[in-house]
């Protein structure tokens, strides 16, 4: 039995909004997931797995048909979807409500429930969530459903607000896979046997590395899953290390060719570091398009001998200040010290 594993894919968000890329990686969203169905069916996948937050926010009757018509594409694959924390079924909803005309079969939110097939033996139990939040383990207690079946579970969450399950009891429960959705980023829990596939697509700057979803094969009791990239691009912090005799100009072609190596279709943050000489502010705005600069974080300290200052000025204000904060060694007082310097030496007093 052949399966892929997906979750987190969040249909409709619009990451980076305001940004000019950001209608763009909306598209993408979109059309990762096609390319996950384009992939189920080249390669006759027998289940695909929806772990949670398919949609950004709770899907209405025309989201849910155009889903019903992608997924009625697939010739030999049979879909089970579950709501996350994100998508969840409200009473009264349309998620409550639908009736897929796919092969494709969306378990009811606030209790465990199963959808067995015949065909291929398989068990597939679940829990969909009918609200934003669960602070208690409902998984207490579950175990495989079906004797002589392959048994899966699908499950969302693993943290204080969504499910604090215990992982190593889920493994415990008999299931051949366990099947994980909430994280952004893939990590895979117990051998083969419990992983979290991560978003298909980036979603957000904190979601650096790659992604993409599992694909898995159950044979004779055995369980095999790989993870496989599949995103159109990355987030990638790019840090850079300044030296004061740096002009603008200087910084900001070292940082466009960094990007042009590493890959322009990606979105940095842009993480400046090291001494830079005074009115030295080099700006991005104008290539922010082309190479999807996100952030520039300016962590950079300006140059300045706080010794001689301190001691050319021992009887003014810029003297005690230096004095007050120059013995302390921690990044905050070393940023502030650098901060008030040149608010002082900008206004001119002594």
């Amino acid at each position: 039995m052949r399966f892929i594993h997906v979750s987190d894919v969040h249909l409709g968000m619009i990451p980076d909004k305001g940004k000019p890329w950001s209608d763009v990686r909306a598209k993408e969203i979109e059309e990762t997931f096609d390319r996950i169905l384009d992939i189920a069916e080249e390669r006759k996948v027998d289940l695909l797995l929806i772990a949670g937050n398919l949609y950004h926010s709770a899907p209405k009757a025309a989201d849910l048909a155009k889903l019903d018509a992608r997924l009625a594409k697939l010739t030999n694959t049979r879909t089970v979807i579950i709501a996350g924390s994100s998508d969840y079924i409200e009473s009264g909803s349309p998620s409550e409500n639908y009736e897929f005309t796919s092969n494709t079969v969306l378990l009811p939110a606030g209790e465990f429930s199963n959808a067995y097939f015949e065909d291929i033996n398989t068990c597939v139990t679940g829990f969909s969530y009918g609200q934003a939040e669960y602070t208690e383990d409902f998984s207490e207690g579950i175990d495989a459903q079906t004797e002589g079946a392959v048994n899966i579970l699908l499950m969302h969450g693993g943290d204080a607000s969504h499910s604090p399950f215990n992982f190593r009891k889920l493994a415990d429960t008999g299931f051949d896979y366990v099947a994980l959705g909430h994280l952004r980023k893939p990590k895979h829990m117990v051998k083969n046997r419990m992983a979290y596939p991560g978003s298909p697509e980036p979603l957000s700057p904190s979601d650096t590395g790659k992604h993409g979803f599992i694909y898995g094969q159950i044979i004779n009791g055995e369980t095999r899953i790989k993870w496989e990239p599949v995103a159109c691009r990355n987030y990638i912090n790019l840090g850079l290390e300044i030296k004061p005799e740096y002009t603008d100009r200087q910084i900001e072609h070292a940082v466009l060719k960094q990007i042009d190596k590493m890959g322009t279709q990606n979105i940095y943050r842009v993480i400046l570091k090291g001494q830079k000489g005074r009115g030295v502010r080099p700006q991005f705005d104008d290539v922010s398009q082309d190479y999807k600069i996100y952030e520039v974080v300016d962590n950079t300290m300006f140059e300045y001998n706080a010794d001689g200052l301190k001691r050319d000025n021992e009887h003014n204000v810029l003297g005690r200040f230096i004095a007050e904060l120059s013995g302390e060694d921690d990044e905050v007082s070393k940023k502030a010290l650098e901060y008030g310097l040149e608010a002082i030496i900008a206004t001119g007093e002594k």
